[in-house]
């Protein structure tokens, strides 16, 4: 990995010790080649979640996406199994699919020459050439990308050198384990488009600092200054927030009007788990639900973000179930969130911005820190081994 066009000794200063370190420079969030280095070697070098696989494509059907800026098109056959190629016809290299829904099909077929793939992604027919005794459809494959599903969720590594996917978690599967995410469905989505960079919409996730200044809902269900991180072994950062006595879940009232995880026990009934899967997964576990928040940079400073609520199955057995409990409350929060990302990126294009101190209540947003300062000083991705917010007694 070649390190990003960015003052190196800059971003070293994001790794000085927690209580003494500062932010990124500006350049971090404005500039183009920032983000074109952001899209190589992070988006097209690790493993990317492009969404729920039931709700991508089902059996018998095609899907193309773009991922990292790059178009890939996932095919699930009959039996299931999934694969993703990129989007590309070996012939002279027409897009095999348009990007956009799945749709059901027999085949995979080019429509510029007709060339025709199966769903493994092995030539079955190429007109004219495969009436020549010297043309073999097996030098001809579409090009096979990295896929996995792992908690329900598709998981695409255009680079094929990524780790596996269950280094890529680590210890986060441990987490995770008890809420059964496979098993969940999504009761709701919304899409927001924010007018900000996505790093930013990451450090905001990350820290409940600002919560008593612009969440007045938020801070009736939970104390701001609740909750533990969490010390990573993959490619992820994040820790808990507790619940008041009152609330049993995230609410506007902190009533649930749905169902607990069967198996989530302990602490974590009482508390929410707010997780950040690098580059782009944001991951709420809630006692009686999951929200996600998927990220997609536009440019240097939008971001397109997918928000997800899914529920356990025993959810939707309830008479009249209506998830809007949790996606009111989390609508107000977000659009609250996305506002204050806003006007933090009308800041950093002014004159005025100057890397800045956390507080020892943004101990997550310094491990979140801490991977994009080593990725930056092309060190690859490195799992943030830093301190956590267990330290907010002695450092302020």
């Amino acid at each position: 990995m070649n390190p990003a066009p960015l003052d190196q000794n800059q971003v070293m200063r994001v790794l000085d010790p927690f209580g003494s370190s500062l932010t990124f420079p500006a350049e971090a969030y404005l500039s183009p080649d920032v983000l074109a280095w952001e899209k190589l070697n992070l988006w097209q070098s690790t493993w990317t979640c492009v969404g729920r696989l039931d709700e991508l494509v089902t059996p018998g059907q095609l899907r193309a996406l773009a991922v990292g800026g790059e178009g890939v098109l996932l095919s699930r056959d009959r039996d299931g199994s999934l694969r993703a190629f990129s989007n590309v016809c070996r012939h002279r290299g027409h897009e095999l699919a348009p990007i956009g829904d799945a749709f059901d099909a027999r085949q995979i077929r080019c429509p510029y020459h007709s060339w025709s793939y199966r769903f493994d992604g092995s030539l079955r027919n190429a007109p004219r050439f495969t009436m020549s005794d010297d043309f073999d459809t097996a030098d001809y494959p579409l090009v096979d990308l990295g896929v996995a599903v792992y908690g329900g969720w598709v998981w695409i590594d255009l680079s094929g050198t990524a780790p596996a996917i269950e280094s890529h978690f680590g210890n986060l599967a441990e987490i995770t384990a008890p809420y059964e995410t496979e098993r969940l469905i999504t009761a709701a989505t919304h899409s927001y488009v924010v007018d900000a960079n996505w790093k930013i919409i990451i450090e905001n996730y990350n820290e409940c600092y600002h919560c008593s200044s612009i969440h007045p809902e938020l801070c009736e269900v939970t104390p701001p200054d609740s909750g533990y991180d969490h010390l990573p072994t993959g490619m992820w950062c994040g820790g808990t927030m507790d619940l008041k006595d009152h609330a049993v879940t995230m609410s506007l009232d902190g009533s649930s009007k749905g169902v607990r995880f069967r198996r989530v026990e302990g602490k974590p009934r009482r508390q929410v788990w707010y997780l950040t899967v690098v580059p782009n997964l944001l991951l709420s576990l809630h006692p009686d639900y999951v929200m996600t928040h998927r990220l997609t940079p536009i440019g240097i400073d939008q971001t397109h973000i997918e928000c997800s609520w899914l529920f356990p199955p025993e959810a939707f057995e309830i008479e009249d179930f209506d998830p809007a409990y949790a996606v009111d409350f989390w609508d107000i929060t977000n659009r609250e969130d996305w506002a204050a990302c806003e006007l933090v990126m009308r800041g950093v294009k002014n004159r005025g911005y100057r890397p800045g101190p956390l507080s020892g209540w943004e101990g997550t947003v310094y491990q979140f820190l801490n991977i994009m300062a080593h990725a930056y000083l092309g060190q690859g991705l490195v799992v943030p081994t830093v301190p956590t917010r267990e330290l907010r007694e002695t450092v302020t």
